[in-house]
This record gives C-alpha cells, sequence and structure tokens, in this order.
C-alpha cells in the first residue's frame, strides 16, 4: 500500500477537515454583529458595516436609534423607545440622521447639542421629546428658533446670539449622519436591539409590519439570553 492510501494519514486528513468545517461554523453562528432574532421573526436589514451594532462599554445590552426631530414615525416611536429604557435600566443611544427633505431638521439636530453639551444632557432629552411632541407647530427654521426660544425661556435659559459659531456641534450631527450611512440606514426611525454578538431590527427597513411597540418585548427577550439576566444595567445617554 503506498504511503498516499495510508490509513492512518487518510484518518488524519479526516479529522484536520472536520476540525476545520467546525471552527468555520462556529465563527459563522457566533461572529460579531449577527442578525438574531432575540423574539419571533423580526424585519430582516440590509446594514452593511455591523461593527457599530454594539453596546457601550460596561452593558451587554442596548438600544441603538437613529431619528429625525422632524419625523412623525420617529414622534411615535419615541415613547416606546424611553419606556424601553426606563423599565429595563438598558442604554439607550440616540444618533441624530437628519433627512435632506426635511428642511429644519439638521439645525434642530444642532440645537439638541447645544443644550446636551453646553446646559444639561438630560434638559436635552427632554427638548428632544417637546420637539417631536410640537412636529405639527414647525416647518421652517423660523419655527423651530421660535420655538427654542420659548423653550429655553421657560427653562431658565437664554437663546445665543451664536448657537454653534465654530461649527463643531454640526460637525457632532455630521458625524451621526455618517455613522448612519455607513450602517445603511435607509429610513427613520431606524431601532436596533444589540449585544456584543448580534441584534434584532425592531423599526427600519421600510416594512409595514414594523411595530415600535416591539421595542420593550425585544429588549427582554434579549436580556433573557444574557448570562447575567435580570441584573440592573447602567444607563450611560448619547
Amino acid at each position: 500500500m503506498s504511503a498516499n492510501h495510508h490509513p492512518g494519514a487518510e484518518k488524519t486528513l479526516r479529522i484536520r477537515n472536520f476540525a476545520a468545517a467546525l471552527a468555520m461554523s462556529i465563527s459563522l453562528c457566533c461572529g460579531l454583529g449577527t442578525q438574531a432574532q432575540f423574539l419571533g421573526n423580526g424585519p430582516r436589514d440590509k446594514f452593511r458595516d455591523t461593527s457599530i451594532l454594539r453596546p457601550p462599554a460596561g452593558s451587554e445590552i442596548a438600544v441603538i436609534v437613529f431619528e429625525d426631530l422632524g419625523c412623525p414615525a420617529c414622534a411615535r416611536a419615541h415613547p416606546y423607545e424611553l419606556e424601553a429604557a426606563k423599565q429595563t435600566h438598558v442604554p439607550l443611544l440616540r444618533h441624530d440622521f437628519p433627512l435632506p427633505a426635511h428642511i429644519w431638521t439638521f439645525q434642530g439636530a444642532v440645537l439638541a447639542r447645544y443644550i446636551q453639551d453646553k446646559i444639561n444632557p438630560q434638559l436635552a432629552d427632554q427638548f428632544r421629546s417637546d420637539v417631536f411632541a410640537s412636529q405639527s407647530l414647525i416647518s421652517n427654521k423660523d419655527d423651530l428658533y421660535q420655538f427654542t426660544s420659548a423653550w429655553l425661556q421657560k427653562h431658565g435659559r437664554k437663546m445665543p446670539s451664536q448657537v454653534d459659531p465654530d461649527g463643531k456641534l454640526a460637525g457632532e450631527v455630521q458625524a451621526d449622519v455618517d455613522l448612519g450611512k455607513r450602517l445603511n440606514v435607509g429610513f427613520t426611525p431606524t431601532v436596533v436591539v444589540v449585544t456584543d454578538k448580534a441584534y434584532q431590527v425592531v423599526c427600519g427597513t421600510g416594512q409595514n409590519t414594523e411595530d415600535p411597540a416591539q421595542i420593550l418585548p425585544v429588549v427582554k427577550a434579549a436580556l433573557a439570553t444574557m448570562p447575567t439576566a435580570g441584573a440592573v444595567q447602567k444607563s450611560p445617554r448619547h
């Protein structure tokens, strides 16, 4: 019998091939940023670079949102996002994704950043909620500035003559937009529940079956998959 057909050599080769196939299978099944179904059958996405779908350091799960302050669907999803974060203590990471067709929402995001960076992050969260609730009153930049000036006055602050003189805040908003493009965000809101290794889209694919009321159930289902299921997490804000 030739060396090329030695039974021992063939057995070793089979073992190596099996081990390689198993390793590849594990890699594919457990790879980072894979589409998951923590609950039911969520909509399929067309995301590209899913490496950005990660919870912040110290957290096992997060809800990532790409939103437009002038988007009615974002306004409808907003309370569900807040309720999910409140009930589960899972971080809610917001990214601004103002749509070009909405002529005031990029500047609205800049104003929210001004309040967040220069005044108080919690107050900025309230500003975003109030803008969503008042969308019908805002149709252009003049309306936006009048709304914001009155809102700041109500909260003991004064509208500055220049909100973003060096363009830093606009740069922060644009960085969020670029992040969304990198992911291939096509709709607002895009809402994704993420863990270190997987994610489930709740909203953001344009499918009629999307339901923001499913954010909390999906978060709870994702929490149930964690080794520390039931543990309270810290809630950093974007």
